[in-house]
Formats: structure tokens, C-alpha cells, sequence
């Protein structure tokens, strides 16, 4: 099983223009996609509308898109109808096989009076794969405070642990006749974190390695996958004021799984020839 995560930063790529073509391609063969920055009539790319051209580009997958926040931007009565359009941004999760169950987790956020910050989520999606049920969170959290992305990741790590007890999205479900869904220990958590490896967020989700016994393998930590297959100088972020300067190159997208699944992890790398955002595609294989 391939997944692969990327933050395609609404389709603008590090020669600053906006081309969807490039990004799918970035990620076409992915048994599951999870995608960070997709908006709808966002100003900055010309008002796209990039959940739809996904779809378009990637016709084979399913998907589930959460916008963690809707501005309006135009509202008008025409012909006796109210129209409005708003500008969205969220998390985007593809799958080859379907998915059973989604839910948008929107994250705690506190006001900022400067640098702007806005709503940030975590799209969980239920899916079937050749390793059982598992559940994917695509995962953006907060770019300007530590502290935030630290309640964040506690926040979120209470999700991940106690879903059983809290019953995802939807339960009870034989109600209404339809069959019951499953309740996976398994997770895979992937996206853009906006922390440095072993910052105190980090360690909030993933633990810090003991002095004697290196990181543990316990069912309340996630697993950095990175950190696991001991890769090395992973990039994840590029500088697109200075793409070539290699001292502004940074790991800030990880993909993390529960603990069950550490051992099926065989590979993990970053797309270094991908130019379709300032971040690049982040992929692993398990089996």
C-alpha cells in the first residue's frame, strides 16, 4: 500500500503559477491521498474551484473534502433566488476504494490581532485496505504559534486514541438499518504539521527517544515514520522566495501511524523534482 501526502498550497507552485495538472500527477498511483490547502474561490488562484478539479484529474478515487471555514464573498438575489459563493479552505482525502465514514475535525484556535491565522482541521476518513480498516486524518495544523499547534496535537491525539469509546463520526447506525461500521485501532495521520522534528508538539504526538531504549513503541504514542525507518536530511518544505538556498529546506509534513502498524512500514521519501506548491509530496509504502 503507497499513501502519500501534500500540501498543494491552492495549486501555486515555486514558479508562483497555479497548475492542478502537475500536482495530480504528483500524487497519481497513491492508494490514498491526503491533501491540505484546497479551496473554493480562493482570490489567490484566480477563484478556483479545486475540489472539483481534482475530482476532474483524478476520476478513479474516491474523496472526501472538509472545509474547516466558510467566508462569503458575494450574495445576491437573482430571478427570485438567493446565490452566494464563499471562500473555503480545507483537507482533502482520495482513495482507490471507497470510504465508508468521514468527519471534519476542526481544531482549537485562538484569535491572533497580527500575523493572520485561521481554522484548522483534520479530515478523518474510514477506509477498507489491504491491511484492514484504517483510519487517515489529513491534518493541517496552525503555522504561527507552537504553543497552538501544541493544543492542537493534544486535542487531536484524544481523537486518535479514543475512538472506540467516542464512536468517529457516526454509531448506533443498525437503528436505522444499515449495517454496523467498524471501530480500527489503526490510524495513519498525515499532512502539514508546521513543527520541527522533536519540537515540544512533536513530542506531545510521538514521544522523545529514552537515553538507553530510543523511542518506544507504546498504543499512546504515534509513530513518525520518518524517525522509524531511521531517513535522514528529509525535506518537506522549500523556501519559494529562496528555492536553492538549502539552509531554508525543512521537514514540516510527517506522516505518523499507530503503533500497530509500525511494523508494516517499509519505506518513506519526499518528491524532490515535485514544483507544484512550496511543499513536497511526502510518500510511504507499507505491507
Amino acid at each position: 500500500m503507497k499513501i502519500v501526502t501534500y500540501n498543494i498550497q491552492y495549486g501555486i507552485g515555486l514558479d508562483g503559477k497555479y497548475d492542478l495538472g502537475r500536482i495530480a500527477e504528483a500524487v497519481r498511483g497513491a492508494d490514498v491521498i491526503a491533501l491540505q490547502e484546497v479551496t473554493r474561490n480562493n482570490p489567490r488562484n484566480g477563484n478556483r474551484d479545486m475540489v472539483a478539479e481534482i475530482g476532474e484529474a483524478l476520476p478513479d478515487y474516491f474523496a472526501a473534502y472538509g472545509s474547516n471555514f466558510e467566508v462569503n464573498i458575494s450574495a445576491r438575489i437573482e430571478n427570485g433566488r438567493a446565490i452566494s459563493e464563499s471562500f473555503q479552505l480545507g483537507n482533502m482525502v482520495l482513495s482507490k476504494t471507497p470510504i465508508h465514514l468521514s468527519r471534519n475535525l476542526l481544531l482549537p484556535r485562538s484569535r491572533s490581532l497580527e500575523a493572520m491565522n485561521f481554522q484548522r482541521g483534520a479530515l478523518e476518513a474510514l477506509i477498507e485496505t489491504p491491511l484492514g480498516f484504517i483510519r487517515f486524518y489529513s491534518t493541517h495544523l496552525d503555522h504561527r504559534s507552537p504553543v497552538e499547534r501544541q493544543s492542537q496535537i493534544r486535542f487531536l491525539r484524544q481523537r486518535l486514541l479514543n475512538y472506540a469509546l467516542e464512536g468517529g463520526g457516526l454509531s448506533g447506525i443498525p437503528e436505522i438499518g444499515l449495517p454496523d461500521l467498524p471501530y480500527p485501532e489503526a490510524f495513519i495521520v498525515m499532512g502539514d504539521f508546521n513543527m520541527l522534528p522533536g519540537s515540544p508538539e512533536y513530542v506531545e504526538l510521538a514521544g522523545r527517544p529514552d537515553h538507553e531504549f530510543g523511542m518506544p513503541l507504546t498504543a499512546d504514542l504515534a509513530v513518525d515514520a520518518a524517525q522509524r525507518l531511521a531517513v535522514a536530511d528529509l525535506v518537506t518544505w522549500v523556501d519559494p522566495d529562496r528555492p536553492a538556498d538549502a539552509g531554508r529546506h525543512k521537514c514540516i509534513d510527517y506522516i505518523f501511524t499507530s503503533a500497530s502498524l509500525a511494523k508494516s512500514l517499509q519505506r518513506l521519501w519526499s518528491d524532490r523534482q515535485a514544483v507544484g506548491s512550496d511543499h513536497l509530496p511526502l510518500w510511504a509504502e507499507l505491507g
